[in-house]
């Protein structure tokens, strides 16, 4: 049996015990769509505005879903995104910062940002440095961090049981989104194309089109958030878009989520 009649009969196995394989083409975008949105807010508010800049916080319960969201759908343990993010900001476009543009060129920053950030996250002197603070709990000990790609095992197979092979299809699209997006788009572009509201020791800048702000949560305002790294919200000014401020505002209106004002510092 060659290896295409081999795959054929998988997909068709798979589409059988399915529970959803037939729905419209344009269900399974919206939903992968939706899927990667959420992943892109619990970044923004959980791993960056909360755990690394110190912020905002959450509800137990809200932290824990955001938590385990990240692990099933990028592998990515808190410590290691807060430190190499900290880094960055500690030593913004210089040698020393894991993403710069300025210094590893743009186009390895936008195609791989990915294989910086997991150098950098490997370092044991920046996680040491840097990772402080964040959640050393026995899930993290024993679960999120150490079998860290059981997360996204986890997707592919429950993306493959709801959806067949529409379901595979949407788990490439999942697992490549923030690799992309935040590794590449927000550190590359971020530090390189764009418009400036504030004269920042860095090369930070605000990518134009509020396109990039919602599919970013807010996060394509860099220059902002270089200017007030502390700030819960990354738009100053009118027709700038921050939906992951947006949704800590909800949170905080059902007393789900609370503002750290000890946490308040300008850049």
């Amino acid at each position: 049996m060659s290896l295409l009649s081999l795959l054929t009969n998988l997909g068709a196995w798979i589409n059988a015990h399915a529970l959803w394989p037939d729905l419209p083409v344009w269900s399974y975008a919206l939903l992968a769509f939706l899927d990667t949105h959420i992943t892109t807010a619990s970044v923004t508010l959980y791993l960056h505005r909360a755990q690394t800049h110190r912020s905002i916080s959450f509800h137990p319960l809200v932290e824990h879903f955001m938590r385990f969201w990240l692990w099933v759908r990028t592998a990515m343990p808190t410590k290691e995104w807060v430190a190499v993010h900290r880094c960055h900001h500690a030593h913004v476009d210089t040698p020393e910062d894991p993403h710069s543009p300025i210094v590893y060129g743009i186009w390895r920053v936008v195609f791989m940002g990915t294989s910086l950030y997991h150098h950098a996250a490997h370092n044991a002197a920046v996680l040491e440095q840097y990772g402080k603070g964040t959640p050393d709990d026995a899930l993290e000990r024993r679960v999120y961090a150490p079998l860290s790609l059981l997360g996204p095992t986890l997707t592919l197979v429950t993306n493959a049981l709801v959806f067949g092979t529409w379901g595979l299809a949407m788990w490439l699209v999942e697992m490549a989104w923030i690799p992309f997006f935040a590794a590449g788009v927000i550190n590359g572009l971020g530090h390189w194309w764009g418009y400036r509201n504030f004269d920042t020791p860095d090369h930070s800048k605000n990518l134009p089109g509020r396109y990039w702000s919602i599919l970013t949560c807010g996060e394509a305002l860099h220059n902002n958030h270089h200017h007030v790294q502390n700030s819960p919200r990354f738009a100053t000014r009118s027709g700038e878009l921050d939906p992951g401020y947006w949704y800590f505002r909800a949170l905080q209106m059902v007393g789900l989520a609370s503002e750290r004002q000890e946490g308040r510092a300008t850049a």
